[in-house]
């Protein structure tokens, strides 16, 4: 049979169809791998930091006329950032942090981090096991307190060290204005602040060193403070540097006032100190021209001991410099007056410093003692050790005080 008219053309002409797109494929396939040369891929955040603390990847920069890559950005702005766990907005500790990152931010070259936490003992678990957290706010009294009970292992001193003291805390304790005494708590209900916070923490030692056993509950400030208003709590605890501007910024309210906390001599034994707040500081709380006394405890710049040749311990070391630099700007307003308090120089007992902090100090030491004019010449002082010398010989005393004066004349030239 043979095939209708123009039958021959259309299957010419399909044929070469199928042979162009066979030609087209293969010429699409061939040229994939070319194609996926030219697709920049980004690299995806790591989910986890590594545990072992790592050297950077130094990169170099892009050049001009090309945008740097998702890595290259990703590098550069973590290589010199730290974060400090701070606390909550109702006390210091977060100012003090804000004030750091405030005053101590220098673009590319050093970035710090504000981190609101949730006080003193849960920092110190962040400090030591909460990755991306480099340093943070907690009490002095929190070092004794994890060594007694072991919690975090043996050697807690030697992983967790501090930078500096920064400034002491005050206790206030907020009542209803019917409580004269703090013997009037005993049996009371008393918040002691959210759990795990450096409040509940001195609070519980601080009322167990006066005697006073009460009914513990905990929850915020603000919380705290309504409860003692309604009548359901009797008062409410709290350890932050005075002003605090949960307390320094409430209005006059007849049922809540600051309550004094005794200084005894338990206390005395222990890591606290005796400390006053005025009316200055809260003039809602405390009448006009008064002060009352309480109890107070230090806040230090804790630091995990990271190893000498990680990218941390440079990254802190670099944040070190430049605290100890620019600490007197933090002494100024409008930082946090708490600031004027702080002794970078100061012992911390019970603690270790972190080595570059200590090695800075000592260099500074070193310097200073090199520049110090020498102590004034006590003559009268001179001429009696040189009588006994040479008793009853005026010439040779003499001999032998004008040879100290010019001893001392060449070792000050030196």
């Amino acid at each position: 049979m043979r095939p209708p008219p123009g039958s021959s053309l259309v299957c010419e002409w399909g044929l070469g169809v199928l042979r162009l797109s066979a030609f087209t494929i293969c010429i699409w396939f061939a040229a994939l791998p070319a194609m996926a040369q030219r697709v920049e891929t980004v690299p995806a955040r790591p989910a986890v930091e590594a545990v072992t603390p790592k050297a950077p990847v130094v990169r170099p920069r892009p050049a001009a006329n090309r945008a740097p890559t998702h890595t290259e950005i990703t590098d550069r702005l973590n290589q010199n950032t730290v974060s400090v766990i701070s606390g909550t907005p109702a006390g210091t500790y977060l100012a003090v942090a804000y004030d750091m990152s405030a005053v101590l931010d220098d673009a590319e070259n050093l970035r710090v981090l504000p981190i609101a936490g949730k006080g003193s003992v849960q920092n110190v678990r962040d400090i030591l096991h909460l990755r991306g957290v480099d340093m943070g706010i907690v009490q002095s009294d929190v070092m004794g307190f994890f060594k007694q009970k072991g919690e975090l292992g043996a050697n807690i001193e030697n992983r967790l060290v501090y930078i500096t003291k920064l400034y002491n805390e005050e206790m206030h304790l907020v009542v209803n204005a019917n409580i004269k005494d703090i013997k009037d708590l005993a049996g009371k209900k008393v918040s002691f602040d959210l759990n795990n916070s450096g409040t509940q923490f001195s609070s519980r030692i601080i009322f167990d060193l006066l005697g006073l056993k009460v009914e513990e509950v905990n929850m915020g400030l603000a919380d705290a403070l309504v409860k003692i208003k309604s009548g359901e709590i009797a008062a409410a605890a709290f350890v932050a540097g005075r002003p605090a501007a949960a307390l320094s910024k409430l209005a006059k309210d007849p049922d809540l006032k600051l309550l004094p906390v005794p200084y005894t001599g338990a206390l005395e034994e222990s890591s606290y100190l005796p400390a006053k707040l005025s009316s200055q500081d809260y003039a809602a709380l405390i009448p006009d021209g008064q002060s009352i006394e309480t109890v107070a405890v230090g806040a230090v710049l804790a630091v995990y001991n990271w190893p000498r040749d990680s990218d941390r311990y440079r990254r802190v070391s670099r944040f070190v410099d430049s605290f100890f630099a620019k600490f007197p700007e933090l002494q100024k307003p409008p930082r946090h007056p708490k600031w004027k308090e702080a002794n970078l120089a100061a012992d911390l007992k019970g603690w270790k410093r972190f080595p570059a902090a200590q090695e800075l100090l000592d260099r500074t030491a070193t310097a200073s003692a090199a520049s110090a004019p020498p102590a004034p010449i006590d003559t009268a002082l001179a001429r009696r050790q040189v009588s006994k010398a040479a008793p009853g010989d005026a010439a040779e005393q003499e001999r032998l005080f004008q040879q100290f004066l010019s001893w001392r004349k060449q070792n000050k030239a030196q």
